[in-house]
């Protein structure tokens, strides 16, 4: 099986670096200036270089990697701040990771990157009228993307142009079993084929995640794993569980409220705890 290789751009404290971690895939350098983040990756990805800053880097002097990753700055595309899209500066660094895909696969000759994976907040699609994301498809496929006859771009679609695929989507964290609500946009570009929609679209099993929309019985199901040891057990990793107190009328009450398909605290004005329990060994006669 071939061992794919990863840069991050934007990285924050590594998380498409840890995805990646779980696939099999090398992450061979990174792009972050907030000292605190970098301190984070270099203990947990101690093998993985800094090449600094975004717009001092030059994508045909770096090391060639198979995908390129960034969640650039969202500041100005959403719908909390001030809605200055991609003229926002800090919002405007897309481009500069746009640049330094365009210029590693200039010196590569096209080879490297073979995907890219773009990551933001769903206000990217009603930016400027979507006229930013209009922009944003354009600079992954070097060919002029008009806007949809409804004005409004879908949370999902695909577009193809100049041999590049190119498909998004926006998913809800928590369909992903975490306990909190966070939409965000994913874009998934493929410059060689046509495998952004297979990637992005076709379910797969996320080991140690929820299925989306899976019943409860589903989810404690997806966080047991087996696997033979000396003893010839198994491990069983069981769930982190949300535990509310509700009251009831004197005499009796409604018990307590526990939930591990979809946290309590999705919600707001609800106390409640969290617990984690410990992973057990199974032992078979």
């Amino acid at each position: 099986m071939r061992q794919y290789t990863l840069a991050s751009l934007f990285d924050g404290i590594g998380g498409f670096p840890y995805a990646a971690s779980f696939y099999n895939i090398t992450s061979l350098w990174a792009s972050e200036i907030v000292p605190a983040c970098v301190s984070v990756t270099q203990k947990h990805f101690p093998d993985m270089a800094h090449a600094g800053d975004v717009t001092q880097l030059h994508g045909g002097k770096l090391p060639p990697v198979d995908i390129v990753t960034f969640g650039s700055p969202c500041q100005g595309l959403s719908l909390a701040g001030q809605r200055r899209g991609l003229a926002d500066e800090r919002s405007g660094l897309f481009m500069e990771a746009i640049r330094i895909i365009d210029e590693m696969r200039e010196a590569t000759h096209d080879r490297y990157p073979r995907f890219a994976l773009f990551e933001n907040v769903p206000g990217a699609l009603s930016s400027a009228g979507g006229r930013d994301f209009a922009a944003v498809l354009q600079s992954f496929t070097k060919t002029e993307i008009p806007m949809p006859y409804s004005g409004r771009w879908a949370n999902a679609g695909m577009v193809r142009g100049g041999g590049v695929d190119l498909a998004w989507c926006v998913y809800d964290a928590q369909y992903f079993g975490t306990a909190q609500r966070r939409r965000r946009l994913f874009l998934v570009c493929d410059f060689a084929g046509k495998c952004a929609g297979e990637i992005l679209f076709v379910p797969k099993s996320l080991r140690g995640y929820f299925e989306a929309g899976g019943t409860p019985r589903q989810g404690l199901a997806a966080f047991a794993e087996s696997g033979p040891d000396t003893a010839g057990g198994q491990l069983v990793r069981p769930p982190a569980v949300t535990m509310r107190i509700r009251c009831g009328c004197e005499g009796g009450g409604k018990g307590p409220l526990l939930q591990v398909e979809k946290s309590g605290t999705l919600a707001t004005g609800n106390d409640q705890y969290l617990f984690t329990p410990q992973t057990v060994e199974i032992l078979n006669d």
